[in-house]
């Protein structure tokens, strides 16, 4: 990332029809800066600006508000998965809200807070934030902003608790929270007081097909025939890394590769652990294959 990026959510976590919302009032060429998108949208002002946040956050709507590709291909006339309705969808959507940088906290939270420390409480990751700010010299390191980017970054991925006071639409509805990536848990600190604690932890993920772990592995090392099993582990964008899939997690995934795809090789020699392609694969036609065109 070159840039940090923080707020833009104006205090809502992205709903489960939003990227389907966003998508179709911009594939109409219709503009969020008309004063008309509130009565068109029939949201408030400020859903308005977070629609259209979180359309760019998850790589759905470019700087200039057009559909992308993979938006026309997830939305469009002919989309393979409008309504969200496929788990194999939400972790995609989950990758590209991560690779994106659109929403800074998500790209720093997998890529690089987890290799400190798995289990963290808020002032953690707040502290975390704040020294990433000035590594970057960045004047967003305002503390109740990245306050509030933390707010929504654990209601993305956390359901509420039964009994807490929450409106059912505004979350339960988060569009990732059940991929279950982020857990949250109670435990005394050393003065006996009852602290909230998060735990991102390593995990086969038996839900994630792995289909999408080879789109992600495509994607994100473009023109690459040969990637070190390390690479994908803890790599900047890795599967390993933004699905925080486990070692055991990750070698049976790509063990199903290569099954499926001849084209694929996994090798281990001389302790060398290799995912190798013998020719070029199209990261569409796997998605392609995926959803069964």
């Amino acid at each position: 990332m070159n840039n940090l990026t923080f707020s833009g959510h104006e205090s809502f976590i992205c709903k489960q029809l939003w990227l389907k919302k966003a998508f179709d009032f911009a594939n109409e060429g219709r503009s969020f800066n008309d004063e008309t998108s509130v009565i068109d949208l029939g949201v408030g002002k400020n859903m308005v600006a977070s629609l259209r946040f979180w359309g760019k956050a998850f790589e759905m709507l470019t700087e200039r508000d057009a559909p992308t590709e993979l938006a026309q291909y997830l939305f469009g006339k002919n989309g393979k998965d409008v309504y969200l309705e496929d788990y194999g969808t939400i972790w995609l959507l989950h990758y590209h809200l991560v690779k994106t940088g659109k929403a800074s906290i998500y790209n720093l939270v997998f890529n690089e807070f987890r290799r400190e420390r798995v289990d963290f409480t808020r002032e953690q990751l707040l502290g975390f934030l704040i020294r990433k700010c000035r590594e970057f010299n960045a004047n967003t390191d305002n503390e109740n902003t990245i306050q509030r980017d933390i707010n929504i970054f654990l209601r993305t991925y956390i359901k509420p608790q039964k009994d807490e006071r929450v409106e059912v639409e505004d979350d339960f509805a988060g569009v990732l929270m059940d991929l279950d990536l982020v857990k949250h848990y109670k435990q005394r600190n050393a003065e006996g007081k009852m602290t909230d604690w998060y735990k991102i932890e390593g995990d086969e993920r038996p839900d994630l097909p792995y289909q999408i772990i080879l789109y992600v592995i495509l994607d994100n090392y473009r023109g690459q025939r040969s990637i070190t099993l390390r690479e994908l582990q803890v790599g900047q964008n890795s599967p390993g890394t933004i699905f925080a899939l486990n070692g055991e997690g990750l070698h049976n995934k790509l063990n199903r590769i290569t099954e499926e795809y001849n084209e694929a090789v996994y090798t281990e020699t001389a302790g060398n652990q290799l995912f190798q392609l013998k020719k070029e694969l199209k990261p569409q036609d796997i998605l392609n294959d995926y959803y069964g065109r």
